[in-house]
């Protein structure tokens, strides 16, 4: 099938599961942030399975291809893996910059960075469970979350990264072992902090992806639309992913306005195209999708292309969020008719 359509990993939480003014009105949390969920604990899990099929049955009414869990058990994209992991004091966090520049609460490593134990296979295997169609699941990257925290043990946080690509690669081969068709790794802090990611970023990143059989794409954007309201026209760090092991680039392209051009730049990766707008809560056309999937055609096969939206549909109101997945999924049919593929 020409131009599948996916997530890139977040679908909106209902406001019965999760506080959404209380979310929307700080930064994504990177330590536990346990006061955001209207649950009380003993019925959380339960809760939580409940949203998942919800998130699982929108996009299947949807149309979409390939399924993610709609990462609803987590506060944020990263914190869920980042504070299980052992080496981090989550207890007394420590403080980082975040991407928009303002400090915010982070984990504090204290000491080696080790996966004590599978984080999300049991995630995978509920979204297996529910759903006949393809599916992807998503982790943090070493590089994102070596910057999502305060080093107080490494000589470098280098040092730190390649601990956490070492426990990201052993997640990663669980999750395919347990039936992942596409593993997606999140490094949005390559493009935030391009200067740094130069000297080891895509180290980690390909030290994570290491001995990995199974398709995996890397996510990298420019935030939030929710949080970081200025994009830039054009990304800092792009090319440079023509040197990794990775089989997906996925990239933002319809908030930013972005020069497609910039895909002929990695002719050896699939591209996982972002033409939804999530800084605009009017729902696109079907046209206005097929109009952006038809600038990346002038510099990229069809057969290399993926829809999704830009980022993560997290911090947008449910039915903003169908209407957009639906109007993208009709945009995928209409160019597939365009093509004849």
């Amino acid at each position: 099938m020409l131009f599948p359509t996916t997530l890139v990993g977040s679908y909106a939480q209902p406001d019965w599961l999760i506080d959404r003014p209380k979310l929307a009105g700080r930064f994504p949390p990177r330590v536990r942030a346990k006061e955001l969920w209207r649950i009380p604990e003993p019925f959380l899990k339960e809760a939580q399975d409940d949203a998942t099929l919800l998130a699982i049955r929108a996009q299947e009414r949807a149309g979409i291809d390939i399924v993610t869990d709609g990462e609803i058990r987590r506060e944020s994209y990263s914190n869920h893996f980042a504070t299980a992991l052992e080496g981090v004091d989550i207890d007394n966090p420590g403080t980082a910059l975040d991407r928009s520049g303002h400090p915010n609460p982070v984990p504090r490593i204290v000491g080696k960075i080790r996966r004590k134990h599978p984080v999300q296979v049991e995630d995978l295997k509920f979204l297996k469970s529910q759903t006949d169609r393809m599916v992807k699941i998503t982790v943090p990257g070493p590089f994102t979350m070596s910057q999502q925290a305060q080093n107080d043990f490494y000589g470098t946080l280098e040092e730190a990264a390649m601990d956490y690509a070492v426990a990201v690669n052993q997640e990663i081969k669980d999750l395919f072992a347990a039936g992942a068709d596409i593993v997606q790794v999140d490094e949005p802090y390559m493009q935030a902090r391009p200067k740094v990611a130069e000297e080891y970023g895509l180290i980690a990143l390909n030290r994570a992806l290491e001995g990995v059989t199974g398709t995996t794409a890397v996510h990298v954007c420019f935030g939030y639309a929710a949080v970081i309201h200025e994009r830039p026209s054009g990304y800092s760090f792009l090319k440079q992913f023509k040197g990794c092991r990775c089989n997906q680039v996925s990239i933002e392209t319809a908030q930013s306005g972005l020069d497609c051009s910039v895909l002929a730049d990695l002719p050896d990766q699939k591209i996982i195209l972002g033409v939804l707008d999530l800084s605009d809560m009017a729902i696109e056309t079907p046209d206005v999708v097929a109009g952006r999937i038809r600038r990346a055609l002038k510099y990229r096969d069809a057969k290399d292309l993926i829809i999704a939206p830009d980022c993560g549909l997290k911090y947008l109101p449910s039915d903003v969020a169908f209407g957009k997945m639906q109007a993208m999924v009709e945009g995928a049919r209409t160019m597939r008719r365009e093509i004849g593929g």
